[in-house]
């Protein structure tokens, strides 16, 4: 019965609302003239396609024509994708932080024509929605004056706010005790006997534990490291994880990691491949390789584009209803697993440890896999054979069902983080086939999405590229470009990092603060924002500052180190009182206070040996590699025809070369 302009847009969230009555725009600037022209106040309503709220006030608000009649009426009403456009979603979503102490999706924001906020909330039931609606439109109507100062008042409050954001800070001596401050605040939070924080819902944020586990090694503290490990555990066993398809949900609404939001993240299940490619590395848990491998193959078989691009998500919803395509009832398994099914139900928590309501189970695994070898009188070697075999017949019959909808715009930051995360599972476990999809996700990021002049965009969708990157885009293809470098052994990665970092210095750094706008030179918002604080993604900031470390290292650079330890000195005090926030900028803490080192592995077998020390755990120190001579000034006069040699270098000076693996791992004091 309708159609509105979205139907020309790509976003799959925005052709969600393409046939509500309301008059839906995508935003952008010539909305906003309309806006003025037409002397309205401005809508902007803020989700994502794998939100589950956003749905239900679609259907009970958007889809309803009264409701539309008002806000057509009324209003210019502009929908926007936060994952395609996060600096609109991060400058209104601040906002209404500022006025209700919180935020979340749906975000919808009032604003003046001029885009200037003057409302806002989250969610709102119908009646809600249109008493917010009449009041708004008739105190603009009746007493503009009164809104223009709520929009002064609101957009002072977003200017204060940045310029906390950005404060001034005193230079600091680097000290161990802010790293010991950090962990003896934030240990008090943790869940020693479920993993994760001691609240309930818990999310992955895979920096976080990333960040644990570097530290607990370095200061060889074990107590930290069980928590690590705990909490690994629990998420690979848990509801969190989908057990039979692979591939983690974004959180778990309890403690236990039992019932998830259903929704899968590109950007979860990147970071948690490398968190646990590293984990598996310190400890060779095979529980965590397992993880790995089934959380690749689930990626591979569900959102890798036929260009090489990663989709984004998988919905939280099918059938109308959250988790329907991932839950069990016992009746059905018995009937398809038959004489395996009592087996299958201990390894799996088809009991009181795994209901969840209406008689749908959500499948754990069980930790004691002791206890059910005992009980059933079987070996590992079966027990696995005969799980196996159910989760196949599971698979199968779950491909049955209805799938939740997929998200399949491809996001250029979060397809660097899983280059990233295909890149380390090469290095961790040698699977050829890992390397490949990295580079082929490389190149696709490389001739799609990065620009002649070093700019890039920000999405892919139907063979088109058409906004442009934010500072994360730039932040994390920089990182994943040197991981390309080094097990592609191609230099041109390398210096693509170092181009893309010389463009984002020059489009996106303010150097009154030292640190990067989220936006370019080119952004119309009414402000232009700085994110620095690490979520469930790391902060644009902190990984720039990251990166600006490990090129300064790489191209003997001094103003990128400077530049890096500038930004960093910012948060020695968010890092020391709220260290899960800053996790990111902790882990570079550590990094400048722990030993750094170059390791430079040059010659023929160069990548058997990055492929053999990368069977340790070396969270501290960059890896240079050549198969023969090479421009970089590190590896200058490093060559030797018919050898491969290792230099292990700190603060540029270097031990004698060594050509064996176990000398390098002596010099480089690990633990054998």
């Amino acid at each position: 019965m309708h159609t509105n302009a979205l139907i020309r847009e790509t976003s799959p969230y925005l052709l969600q609302h393409a046939h509500n009555p309301v008059n839906w725009v995508a935003w952008s600037e010539s909305v906003l003239q309309q806006a003025k022209a037409e002397n309205k106040l401005v809508i902007v309503s803020v989700g994502y396609s794998a939100c589950h709220w956003c749905h239900v006030m679609e259907h009970e608000s958007f889809e309803d024509e009264k409701v539309a009649e008002i806000m057509n009426k009324h209003f210019v009403c502009i929908k926007v994708d936060r994952e395609e456009r996060p600096d609109v979603d991060m400058l209104y979503m601040t906002a209404v932080q500022l006025m209700n102490g919180q935020g979340g999706w749906p975000l919808n924001c009032f604003t003046l024509p001029d885009g200037r906020p003057i409302y806002g909330g989250t969610y709102f039931r119908k009646e809600q929605w249109i008493n917010i609606l009449l009041n708004l439109s008739g105190l603009y109507e009746e007493n503009p004056e009164r809104v223009m100062q709520y929009a002064t008042e609101l957009t002072n409050g977003l200017q204060q706010a940045e310029l906390i954001n950005t404060k001034q800070y005193e230079t600091k001596q680097l000290s161990r005790e802010v790293l010991t401050k950090c962990l003896l605040n934030w240990e008090k939070r943790f869940d020693n006997e479920l993993g994760g924080p001691m609240k309930a819902p818990k999310f992955p944020l895979p920096n976080n534990y990333s960040f644990l586990l570097k530290h607990a090694h370095l200061s060889h503290n074990q107590k930290l490291l069980k928590h690590v490990d705990l909490t690994l555990n629990k998420m690979a066993c848990g509801g969190i994880y989908d057990q039979l398809g692979g591939g983690f949900a974004r959180y778990s609404t309890d403690v236990h990691w039992k019932i998830p939001h259903f929704e899968k993240m590109l950007y979860d299940n990147a970071q948690l491949v490398t968190l646990y490619c590293e984990a598996y590395r310190l400890t060779k848990n095979n529980l965590y390789k397992q993880i790995v491998e089934e959380t690749l193959s689930f990626v591979e078989r569900e959102w890798l584009s036929k260009e090489n691009g990663f989709f984004s998500a998988l919905d939280a919803d099918s059938e109308g209803e959250e988790g329907k395509y991932y839950v069990w009832q016992k009746e059905e398994l018995q009937h398809l697993l038959g004489k395996d099914f009592e087996l299958f139900a201990d390894f799996y928590g088809v009991n009181a440890i795994g209901y969840w309501e209406h008689d749908n189970y959500v499948l754990m695994r069980n930790e004691n896999v002791t206890e059910i070898l005992l009980k059933h009188q079987l070996k590992d070697e079966s027990l696995n054979s005969i799980i196996k075999k159910c989760n196949t017949v599971l698979l199968k019959e779950r491909k049955k069902r209805v799938k939740p909808g997929l998200d399949d715009k491809v996001l250029t930051a979060w397809n660097a983080l899983m280059c990233k995360a295909y890149g380390e599972a090469y290095l961790t476990f040698k699977n050829p086939a890992y390397k490949i999809i990295a580079l082929k996700n490389a190149e696709f990021l490389r001739q799609k999405m990065v620009k002649s002049d070093f700019s890039m965009f920000r999405n892919f969708k139907n063979g088109k590229a058409n906004i442009n990157a934010f500072l994360d885009d730039y932040a994390f293809t920089i990182d994943a470009f040197i991981q390309t470098y080094i097990i592609s052994l191609d230099e041109n990665w390398l210096n693509l990092s170092k181009n893309l970092c010389d463009y984002v210095l020059k489009n996106f750094y303010n150097a009154e603060s030292g640190l990067f706008f989220y936006t370019d030179l080119s952004n119309q918002l009414i402000l232009r924002s700085t994110e620095t604080s690490d979520n469930v993604i790391p902060a644009s900031n902190s990984q720039m500052a990251h990166n600006l470390f490990k090129l300064g290292k790489y191209f003997n650079n001094n103003d990128y180190e400077e530049k890096s330890v500038k930004m960093l000195n910012r948060f020695t005090e968010e890092i020391m009182n709220y260290g899960s926030g800053y996790s990111n900028w902790a882990s570079l803490y550590s990094d400048l206070l722990n030993n750094y080192h170059e390791v430079c592995i040059v010659g023929k077998d160069v990548n058997e040996k990055i492929l053999e020390l990368h069977n340790h755990y070396i969270p501290n120190a960059i890896f240079v590699v050549a198969a023969s001579g090479s421009e970089l000034d590190i590896l200058k006069q490093r060559f030797v025809e018919g050898k491969t040699l290792i230099y292990v270098c700190k603060n540029k000076a270097c031990l004698l070369p060594v050509s064996e693996i176990n000398e390098a791992t002596k010099q480089l004091e690990i633990p054998t």
